[in-house]
């Protein structure tokens, strides 16, 4: 996991977002999933460029179920932006780094 980017689980997950205080980039995410390895990197770019304004994180949905099964994930990577502890937008497919920052940009 690269530096500033958190791994939630299903034990830490609603803790971490409902005290979050900045906006959450969530990255759902499997080590078997070709597009997730494409979208990783970027995630982890952003996790840089946003320091401080906002927070990024990445779930494992095969280590992670019952967090994966809550929030309906079907298809991944599927990025989810929390803010103020609630769900703002949904992001679902291996999409490019200036889609995901121009969605952040409305959050943060």
């Amino acid at each position: 996991m690269a530096a500033g980017v958190l791994e939630l689980t299903d034990d830490n997950f609603e803790e971490t977002i409902k005290n979050a205080d900045t906006p959450v980039l969530v990255d759902f995410w499997a080590e078997w999933c070709g597009p997730c390895r494409r979208v990783g990197p970027i995630v982890e770019e952003l996790a840089g460029e946003y320091e401080g304004r906002l927070k990024v994180a990445k779930v494992d949905v095969d280590a992670n179920q019952a967090i994966t099964v809550k929030h309906g994930i079907q298809s991944i990577p599927t990025l989810m932006i929390f803010k103020d502890g609630e769900l703002k937008e949904r992001l679902v497919g291996a999409l490019p780094k200036e889609t995901l920052a121009e969605t952040i940009d409305r959050f943060v």
